[in-house]
């Protein structure tokens, strides 16, 4: 078997909504009465889960919060996330991701998702943008207590879709992660998975000693290529 499944991120893979969630989180902080900082939403929130983000730059700012008081500013930052996205026409879904999924699909390789974004978030896009159903596993931050770069998510989708489809060898060499963060690709590899580096949020050189290979965007991938990989490694082990 060569290519059986493909993990993918959600924020700065499939949607390109970095500028909307960087912006939300600074107006959480400017109700907190905190300046925003140029550095703080690439350094502490880029590759994590919104709770995450806000504890990590709240507690660097000598604020510590209570799980419910986190709690209530999450919900107001979801809220604010949804009633924008809603309003958006088209979703801002990276150039060339629909096709790809949908030639994945075509060669019967099985879908995952892994994000640390909420359920009902990842819901309401994929819904939106008709993905919903190709996706058979989706592990959300709701379902993990500690989120990227541990790998618990990845663990989770792939027990998820090893459970699903017993009859194929989902094992992590047959599986690609396709992630566009430091943290995202450091989960992924510590689940033993490999990993496609996607120069959507970094550049292309800053991905290239972290991933298995890198592509700038969704158009240059080619599948073909990529199943004649997967395809050669399982040869080489097969002759060993």
């Amino acid at each position: 078997m060569g290519l059986g499944a493909v993990l993918f991120d959600f924020n700065g893979v499939i949607i390109d909504d970095e500028a909307i969630h960087a912006r939300l989180i600074a107006d959480i902080l400017l109700s907190e009465n905190l300046r925003p900082q140029a550095d703080e939403y690439q350094q502490f929130c880029l590759g994590r889960s919104d709770r995450d983000c806000l504890d990590n730059v709240l507690s660097r700012r000598g604020r510590y919060v209570n799980g419910a008081y986190l709690d209530k500013l999450l919900g107001q930052k979801s809220q604010a996330y949804q009633a924008e996205l809603s309003q958006l026409t088209p979703l801002p879904l990276f150039p060339g991701v629909v096709e790809f999924i949908q030639q994945l699909i075509a060669a019967d390789i099985k879908l995952g998702l892994v994000t640390g974004s909420i359920r009902t978030e990842v819901e309401l896009i994929l819904g939106r943008a008709g993905l919903r159903d190709y996706f058979s596993v989706v592990v959300t931050a709701d379902q993990i207590t500690v989120g990227k770069p541990d790998p618990s998510g990845y663990l989770l989708a792939l027990d998820q879709l090893q459970t699903q489809f017993p009859g194929l060898d989902l094992t992590p060499p047959h599986c690609l992660v396709i992630e566009d963060t430091f943290m995202g690709i450091e989960a992924a590899r510590r689940a033993g998975l490999p990993v496609l580096g996607i120069a959507h949020t970094f550049p292309f050189h800053m991905l290239q000693r972290r991933c298995n290979w890198v592509i700038d965007r969704f158009e240059e991938l080619d599948l073909t290529y990529v199943q004649q990989v997967y395809a050669q490694k399982q040869e080489l082990k097969a002759s060993a």
